[in-house]
């Protein structure tokens, strides 16, 4: 079974727009978390997220079959993120002709352009409506755009399931790698859904922080006893993965090594999750077993980057499922939410974060969880808190978890 490989990243986010500012910003325990300034929030019990600034304007020369006012909100950050990380990997994607694909996770693609296409048509009537809006908004924008941009003739699509979809995204990728079937996939997510809709829905569904409005960059509290709920944020992560013959071929350096991976479904409830947490230990579980790893072995050096929303049932459900997973050696276990910072991306989430543990993984630095101010008693992980810390980091794993009872776990290990 080959090996695969992280050779290039990509991010757009609200703490800027490159890996190393995303990574700066992390780092030093900034918030990217303000008031929105995009949309008109009169009326929403919330009135702050994590925008993306720039790129109104392509921040590249475009293919003449392209054109950036043509796409959505959600593709612009993955072409972004995917010109970033297609450099940084040093590769022309249309030279691997069919053996480069595209797999690309969103929870909410295209709710930008229904929100203002709705908008037009309820105000100006139906003759107003765009005739790009079905290619603006269907799901599988992202991925087509990436292939137009970059030439890219292999299999592309989207794969969603909520929160979880550039975990699961991650997850084809590699398959498609080992399998034979790629040399190189570019995957990871993209997201832009802080539209009124969106965070109406989010507050009417009681899982927004709706207390912080004049305070945003103390609103996502993970793991702490008075946490109140999430904030939504915008952008992508793209992570060129590549196979260990494709690596071998171009004599290219990687960042990282994809090493095991698990998902399950909790078929519990719609939106939470199961309380104990069995589903998401379970996907830690098949994680370890598929990278051959043993949690007592390894948990003194690993570093975990929490699904860690700062929602009451999230973080308690999370904590049982880690030390249900690692056990006595759960204590261990270096423990992060890098969402207090750069709130939750949805289907972007588990790809920005990925792109954190490659980072962690490179230079020893574990991202803190800010605004842990009094923890919960029933969160009681080895928490890094308030500022990063250093240790001899070899793992990293990434747990993203989405409505629909959708669990995904990712290893990373170092390169070598």
């Amino acid at each position: 079974m080959s090996r695969v490989f992280v050779t290039g990243m990509g991010v757009v986010s609200p703490l800027g727009n490159s890996v190393e500012q995303l990574w700066s910003g992390l780092t030093e325990g900034r918030s990217g978390i303000g008031r929105l300034e995009r949309i008109d929030t009169t009326g929403l019990p919330a009135t702050i997220g994590g925008e993306v600034q720039g790129l109104d304007e392509a921040p590249f020369e475009l293919p003449e079959q392209v054109a950036w006012r043509r796409m959505d909100r959600a593709s612009r950050f993955a072409v972004s993120a995917a010109k970033q990380a297609i450099d940084d990997a040093g590769i022309v994607p249309s030279e691997f002709g069919h053996r480069c694909g595209v797999i690309v996770g969103a929870g909410l693609s295209g709710l930008d352009t229904l929100q203002q296409q709705t908008d037009i048509l309820l105000s100006r009537g139906p003759d107003r409506v765009s005739p790009l809006t079905i290619p603006l908004l269907m799901p599988n924008a992202a991925p087509a755009n990436v292939s137009l941009t970059f030439g890219i003739r292999g299999p592309a699509f989207t794969v969603s399931a909520a929160c979880a979809s550039s975990g699961l995204a991650i997850i084809q990728a590699t398959e498609l790698l080992r399998s034979g079937a790629a040399d190189v996939v570019i995957t990871g997510g993209t997201e832009s859904s802080l539209t009124r809709l969106g965070i109406a829905a989010f507050c009417r569904m009681g899982a927004m922080a709706t207390k912080y409005n004049d305070d945003p960059q103390r609103a996502i509290r993970p793991f702490d006893l008075n946490r109140s709920g999430l904030v939504m944020s915008e952008g992508a992560g793209i992570l060129i993965l590549e196979s260990e013959q494709s690596v071998a071929r171009r004599g290219a350096k990687p960042h990282a090594e994809v090493l095991g991976y698990g998902s399950t479904s909790d078929a519990c409830h719609l939106v939470r999750p199961e309380p104990s947490g069995q589903g998401a230990a379970q996907a830690i579980r098949y994680a370890l077993s598929s990278a051959g790893l043993q949690e007592s072995e390894i948990a003194s050096c690993t570093y975990i980057n929490a699904h860690g929303t700062g929602t009451k049932a999230n973080d308690s459900a999370e904590t049982l499922a880690l030390k249900e997973a690692f056990g006595a050696s759960a204590q261990q276990l270096r423990v992060s939410s890098t969402k207090s910072m750069i709130g939750h991306l949805i289907g972007a989430a588990g790809a920005v974060e990925s792109v954190a543990c490659v980072r962690t993984l490179q230079t020893g630095i574990m991202p803190p969880t800010i605004n842990l101010e009094t923890p919960d008693p029933e969160c009681d992980l080895n928490l890094v808190a308030g500022s990063a810390q250093q240790a001899d980091i070899h793992y990293a794993i990434n747990n993203t978890f989405g409505f629909g009872g959708h669990n995904v776990s990712l290893i990373l290990g170092r390169s070598s």
